[in-house]
């Protein structure tokens, strides 16, 4: 009975979330449109707060900080979007807005035609909207597949056995995109340079020598973590020790 209880509680916790939620956007969304970013931007950060996620919310997020000119956060915010839904081609409009504003221009690294492939079409959907496709793939092949061995006319059984072949195919394409997206998503650890000016170091001192410069917005991958320090990989592959509260991890 406790239990059953608990459950109910946890339930209406959750639909007072939403309700609270829903609420904070609207109020939001009223203040963006009046031209009160700063107000907006303190309500989309009590949502956020409430560890309600979602990519409207840090493209509203990212929207805001833009019209502020502040850089850092509103490329943060777009590439946080992003990553939950990859196919929000708003925020991928204005990420390269945003991106247009920073001062260091990164060349990316050559790339492989599988590599180009992947980011054009496997990285465009996360591992979870892949695996989903191939639940219903799966679910359609043993349909087609039922059909084909119920059906008594000739024709119609070459057809659904020809199209249960081609799920199958489907089915096996999409899991291993789904797993080639989710060993992606794993190998990255992307962050925005929040400092207006940081020195990278060969190595986590103060007193090591600065390989280079990086500036406001500029993306980079961790790679490892020291003390106060994080070890960071640029697009073009240039590697250094930056300190750690001069970036946000995405």
């Amino acid at each position: 009975m406790k239990k059953v209880v608990f459950i109910i509680c946890l339930i209406f916790t959750s639909f007072g979330f939403s309700q609270t939620a829903d609420s904070l956007f609207a109020d939001a969304n009223t203040l963006y449109k009046d031209g009160k970013y700063e107000e907006a931007i303190e309500l989309y950060k009590k949502i956020e707060e409430l560890e309600v996620h979602s990519d409207d919310l840090y493209f509203n997020l990212g929207n805001s900080y833009y019209k502020l000119n502040k850089i850092a956060p509103s490329i943060y915010y777009y590439e946080k979007a992003l990553q939950l839904n990859p196919a929000n081609t708003d925020a991928r409009n204005n990420l390269a807005f945003s991106n247009r504003m920073k001062i260091d221009a990164i060349e990316v690294m050559p790339q492989t035609i599988f590599q180009k492939f992947s980011q054009a079409v496997i990285y465009k959907l996360t591992y979870n909207s892949w695996a989903w496709l191939t639940v219903v793939f799966s679910f359609l092949g043993a349909v087609l597949f039922l059909l084909y061995h119920f059906s008594y006319s000739s024709g119609k059984k070459l057809l659904y056995f020809n199209t249960s072949i081609l799920s199958a195919l489907l089915l096996i394409v999409t899991l291993v995109f789904a797993y080639q997206s989710y060993n992606y998503k794993m190998s990255l650890k992307p962050a925005i340079v929040f400092a207006q000016e940081t020195e990278v170091k060969n190595a986590p001192t103060l007193n090591s020598d600065t390989t280079f410069e990086l500036h406001e917005g500029t993306k980079v991958n961790v790679l490892d973590a020291i003390d106060n320090w994080k070890k960071i990989k640029l697009a073009d592959g240039k590697i250094g020790w930056i300190i750690s509260d001069d970036l946000k991890e995405i």
